[in-house]
């Protein structure tokens, strides 16, 4: 008995290895281009919430590691062995699934950025051409008129 994992442990293991599953389910969700601010921001505040499940998480990842170094004390070392490459296996998918969410999470506040200028650029273009275009409209002053001419072509 010695040699087995208490019961909190396949909890904790089954817990995480659950959490990890949902957790590649929603980071594997094809990355559109989203041209709408709103969405990137909801995406990105699903982002920030999965990380901070993740720290959440990773009390229970400890207990598994610190929990399998306790028991290779004990077992025998095929079961030892056993249990360090279960926990092996969780501990790679974690850090790819840390990782993973790390750069989709930068890559998305880059992209917001990005958005976010060419959102404040297009306003600046389109107040500019509607400047220009009451300009074009304005009455031209008349050919023998040069003061006038010469005040429209520095406007020009």
């Amino acid at each position: 008995f010695e040699s087995l994992p208490p019961a909190h442990y396949k909890e904790t293991m089954n817990t995480i290895l659950m959490w990890m599953q949902q957790s590649e389910t929603k980071l594997s969700m094809p990355q559109v281009a989203i041209a709408e601010y709103e969405i990137m921001e909801q995406r990105l505040r699903e982002f920030k919430a999965l990380q901070s499940s993740l720290q959440e998480q990773q009390k229970g990842l400890s207990y598994l590691s610190s929990t399998v170094e306790e028991l290779s004390r004990k077992a025998p070392a095929e079961v030892s062995q056993s249990y360090r490459s279960e926990v092996d296996v969780v501990l790679g998918r974690w850090k790819k699934l840390s990782a993973q969410l790390a750069e989709h999470s930068q890559k998305l506040e880059e992209r917001l950025t990005k958005l976010q200028r060419f959102q404040n650029d297009t306003r600046t273009l389109k107040k500019w051409m509607a400047e220009v275009d009451v300009f074009l409209k304005e009455e031209w002053p008349a050919l023998g008129d040069s003061e006038a001419l010469e005040k429209q072509l520095e406007q020009c």
